[in-house]
């Protein structure tokens, strides 16, 4: 059964990788270990290139890094969206005033991931998705497939507590457990057509 993945990459991290020891996530190992009967011909990762805030300047030298790493998976691809940040002035709770605040957002990632799932659906890309988020903004375009072009759609919450919009339209919903995440680590060290590189040293 011909199988597309489809990684909502900002989900996955804040959900299920943020402060955890498995941010050397090889995603294609996770999928494997999740979805051992399915062949799974491509997966797409979806992600936005971040900027350097002030409380952390070297986070985009590390997600460089990883997307380095996972370039090296030959059946994955990088779909990039935006990355924006900006000072907007914010109410402080108790009402005292008023403080600036650094607001990032990232942007068109989830439009690209539900365009494509549909898309492909439509030209008969897979006969399964794997939709890998527990964002809610999903349940349409996982509908779509589903009903109106027949496609089986299943979801890989990196939450432990899927969506009810999500386990509602999807035709199956599986955790990702933390041993999985475990065991799907990419080695420390990795070499690609640039020479080798490492883990980032805070991970």
């Amino acid at each position: 059964m011909r199988t597309s993945v489809y990684i909502d990459g900002f989900n996955l991290y804040y959900r299920a990788l943020k402060n955890t020891p498995y941010r050397w996530l090889d995603v294609a190992r996770m999928c494997q270990l999740i979805l051992p009967r399915y062949e799974i011909d491509r997966i797409l990762y979806f992600t936005a290139r971040i900027t350097p805030l002030p409380r952390d300047p070297d986070q985009p030298v590390r997600q460089q890094v990883y997307l380095r790493a996972l370039s090296t998976s030959p059946n994955l691809t990088i779909v990039y969206g935006h990355f924006l940040s900006h000072t907007v002035r914010m109410p402080l709770a108790d009402g005292s005033g008023f403080a600036d605040v650094i607001r990032a957002e990232e942007k068109g990632s989830d439009v690209a991931l539900a365009t494509l799932l549909v898309h492909d659906a439509h030209r008969d890309a897979y006969d399964t998705a794997v939709v890998v988020s527990n964002d809610t903004d999903l349940v349409t375009p996982i509908r779509v497939a589903r009903e109106e072009v027949g496609k089986r759609v299943g979801v890989i919450c990196p939450h432990r507590f899927p969506s009810k919009g999500l386990l509602d339209v999807a035709d199956f919903v599986r955790p990702i457990r933390p041993g999985v995440l475990r065991a799907s680590q990419f080695p420390g060290t990795l070499c690609d057509a640039s020479g080798d590189f490492q883990k980032p040293a805070s991970w």
